[in-house]
């Protein structure tokens, strides 16, 4: 299936609202606020906009102390996890304009805008930690492990090669892949590092690392829902797209995305740190697999593995519950609202 870019101006496209469509609509690229086709928009851009955050009014004070005195197995895992969480964000703020392009449903296009903005903030979260517990040089070399980590690089290249592979050859089933890889990577390939930091949170370490991960995790809920709604409606629109041979590669897909995060977890992490295990850590992302392909309504992957082996993450990354003084380590929003994602 062919997709057309959309154009910046377009002075012939359709004003009834009813003619929107995810892609090959004929858009104006008029942003109304009163005439929605996707009314769930309207639901995620108003939680979006309540979780502003400014990653340099967290106090990582006591994270400059304690990143000293962590193990070396745990600073290790704190050095490689960060390495690859500010490349993956840092080419997803590349890459979601790519996206946008072809998207031609105006409210949608505020939705990947706001997303880019929010992962640019990640990005600058993730240099604030740095700068604050280590050296310049440190700093760089952290930046630049995935360069010289052939397990850091080959992770990022599933993900890298699938929007290069979009950006190269921009068609229907390029850009269903590349939708699902940002779901894979939003729902999958950051958790077993969101659960070490919440781990070290609370065995009484990094408080405020733990914090600007908590908003970046809130963030990246948003994300998630924001790009299963957008597989649902491609589905109902563009039901050709989804043969059950591209529905059996988007599951594969999924299944490439658990395996990755369960051997990075068991790489990065291991059984040398207090209170995660590489059991847990397996049992945890094949839940999260299981759980974000029922969301899009794609048979799950595992038997057995239908309870949440660790809640305590769970209750870690709510930042609603979390209750903290905004100038010690943050409040938990601007405006507090209640969370979108019940099912993801």
């Amino acid at each position: 299936m062919s997709i057309t870019k959309k154009p910046l101006f377009n002075e012939f496209g359709d004003t009834e609202v009813s003619k929107k469509k995810i892609i090959n609509g004929n858009t104006t690229n008029l942003n109304d606020f009163n005439n929605m086709k996707y009314n769930w928009v309207s639901d995620w851009y108003r939680q979006s906009m309540n979780n502003f955050w400014i990653p340099e009014e967290i106090n990582l004070s006591q994270d400059l102390k304690d990143y000293q005195k962590l193990s070396k197995e745990e600073r290790t895992a704190y050095d490689k996890i960060l390495s690859f969480l500010i490349f993956l964000d840092s080419i997803q703020t590349a890459n979601l304009v790519n996206i946008n392009n072809y998207i031609t449903a105006s409210e949608v296009n505020l939705c990947l805008t706001i997303q880019s903005f929010q992962e640019a903030v990640h990005s600058q979260s993730y240099s604030y930690m740095l700068d604050t517990i280590c050296s310049p040089e440190k700093r760089n070399e952290i930046l630049y492990q995935w360069k010289n980590d052939k397990v850091l690089l080959e992770r990022n290249k599933f993900i890298g090669d699938l929007y290069n592979e979009f950006l190269e050859k921009p068609t229907g089933n390029n850009l269903l892949k590349t939708i699902m890889a940002n779901y894979i990577l939003e729902g999958i390939y950051f958790y077993s590092g969101f659960m070490f930091f919440y781990n070290l949170e609370r065995n009484g370490k990094m408080p405020g690392s733990a914090q600007e991960i908590r908003y970046i995790n809130r963030d990246e809920n948003t994300h998630l829902w924001l790009f299963r709604n957008i597989l649902k409606e491609l589905r109902q629109e563009e039901p050709e797209l989804f043969t059950e041979e591209v529905l059996a590669e988007l599951r594969d897909m999924m299944k490439t995305g658990v395996e990755n995060e369960i051997a990075w977890g068991h790489y990065v992490i291991g059984d040398s740190i207090q209170g995660i295990n590489k059991k847990l850590i397996e049992d945890y992302i094949k839940y999260l697999g299981n759980l974000r392909l029922k969301a899009i309504g794609i048979e799950p992957l595992y038997d057995d593995y239908e309870e949440n082996p660790a809640a305590w993450v769970d209750a870690l990354a709510d930042a609603n519950s979390v209750k903290t003084d905004f100038f010690e380590a943050k409040s938990t929003a601007y405006a507090k609202s209640g969370a979108l994602i019940d099912d993801l």
